[in-house]
């Protein structure tokens, strides 16, 4: 099993959205990014659990957790010309974007900030408090996740 850390802003998708779906289940599309593309269709794997993470708004943080429910496929959004993540040079035989599906676990008992991470030296090496990252979707090691999870 592997861990992520995925970013949404909640005013576009929350956890409370993700919560509120009939199965909990929801695709994580629009991503439009290289490198977080190539983490969600090469190694995101079935299981793997997933750090909720709320990002442009008052108090950016850690906000529950999901898990991947559907390995890598391609962003079917990308193929329609109304929807706002649309790209012509993507195309059902020439997939460019892809996308996984997460289900909520579960709303941890408070939103562990972004200014609180960036205070632990256990996270220094967490791509999420490093200077200029922009990445919606980073890889999380073990020792991260069971970190984060004890400041909750």
């Amino acid at each position: 099993m592997q861990y992520w850390l995925m970013k949404s802003e909640p005013d576009t998708f929350s956890i409370d959205d993700l919560c509120r779906r009939p199965s909990g289940t929801e695709h994580w599309d629009g991503v439009r990014n290289y490198q977080a593309r190539n983490m969600m269709r090469d190694q995101m794997r079935l299981g793997d659990q997933v750090l909720f993470y709320h990002s442009n708004c008052a108090e950016p943080g850690i906000v529950g957790i999901m898990e991947v429910a559907r390995e890598g496929y391609p962003d079917f959004l990308a193929f329609d010309p109304k929807d706002p993540h649309f790209d012509p040079q993507s195309t059902p035989a020439n997939p460019r974007w892809f996308m996984v599906d997460v289900k909520y676990v579960r709303h941890l008992p408070r939103t562990i900030t972004l200014r609180e991470l960036k205070e632990k030296s256990e996270l220094a090496d967490l791509a999420l408090v490093r200077r200029g990252n922009r990445l919606s979707i980073m890889p999380v090691s073990k020792a991260q996740w069971d970190f984060i999870l004890s400041l909750a």
